[in-house]
């Protein structure tokens, strides 16, 4: 079995406040977006009591700390299903604030389900994924969603950017998430996101913020350069997905875009 893994851009992060468990509450509009890993399942000629993963495309380390491979550990904490051969393409820069190793992991628990009669239903699937990742229960269903609490409180959304262009580009450098969150200010936006994106894209502009801007801006100066250039370029909007490092510029149609820019573009088409 083959499954693709889409990836998400966050419309907006804001930190609103830092819990007692140690994890941080955000308001974030998850999106999905059609850049895609594969993942393909197949069950071992020898039951060794082992999964085995193999990779290829972009380097994702060790197989040991692959997101897949510790879902199916967790997994088998309570159900039975054969070992597996596992072969994972990897197209979704890591580290980049895409959701690529959660929706990897999400997209797993769904295919091992159905797969394998372990008759979860969804709201369980995604209890376990919660456990893998905070953004993992939004890839269960993969639709606009409006996320609150750790980003696992989703509120299912119209696909309001349906038929816009998006541009999604990674300058190659890795923000690390706890790195992020430490340097961030948890505050109570003035204005909720609900009501914020109900306005023309044209006026999003300095009104949807990401929290995790200034920090990568400082870090990585070219994040910022590449998101001002996307605005040179003529986007009606642009952020930083994420905790970073990936940018993406929201176009009425498909942009020219300077040569300074094409050699960061990973994924370009139209929003769904």
């Amino acid at each position: 079995m083959i499954v693709f893994p889409v990836a998400k851009i966050n419309l907006g992060l804001r930190i609103t406040a830092k819990r007692t468990d140690g994890y941080h509450d955000i308001e974030t509009i998850f999106y999905p977006v059609m850049l895609c890993d594969a993942l393909e399942l197949v069950v071992a000629e020898k039951q060794d009591r082992t999964d085995h993963l193999t990779t290829s495309g972009i380097d994702t380390g060790s197989a040991d700390g692959n997101l897949v491979i510790i879902t199916t550990r967790k997994l088998r904490e309570k159900y039975f299903f054969p070992y597996l051969n596992i072969h994972l393409h990897k197209v979704i820069p890591v580290a980049a604030g895409l959701g690529g190793g959660s929706s990897d992991a999400a997209c797993f628990l769904r295919a091992i389900n159905r797969v394998f009669s372990l008759n979860l239903s969804k709201d369980e699937i995604k209890s376990i994924s919660l456990e893998i990742g905070s953004d993992c229960p939004f890839f269960i269903d993969g639709i606009p969603s409006l996320a609150t609490g750790r980003g696992e409180i989703l509120q299912h959304i119209n696909s309001f950017l349906k038929d816009y262009y998006i541009t999604l580009l990674n300058p190659g450098v890795g923000i690390d998430t706890r790195e992020a969150y430490q340097n961030c200010i948890p505050q109570t936006p003035s204005s909720s996101l609900e009501l914020l994106i109900s306005r023309p894209i044209s006026e999003w502009k300095g009104l949807i913020i990401n929290d995790f801007e200034d920090f990568a801006f400082k870090k990585h100066p070219v994040i910022g350069e590449i998101k001002d250039a996307l605005y040179k370029a003529g986007a009606l909007f642009s952020l930083m997905s994420g905790s970073g490092s990936s940018v993406y510029g929201i176009f009425r149609k498909k942009p020219e875009l300077p040569e300074s820019l094409k050699r960061y573009v990973i994924y370009e088409g139209l929003m769904i």
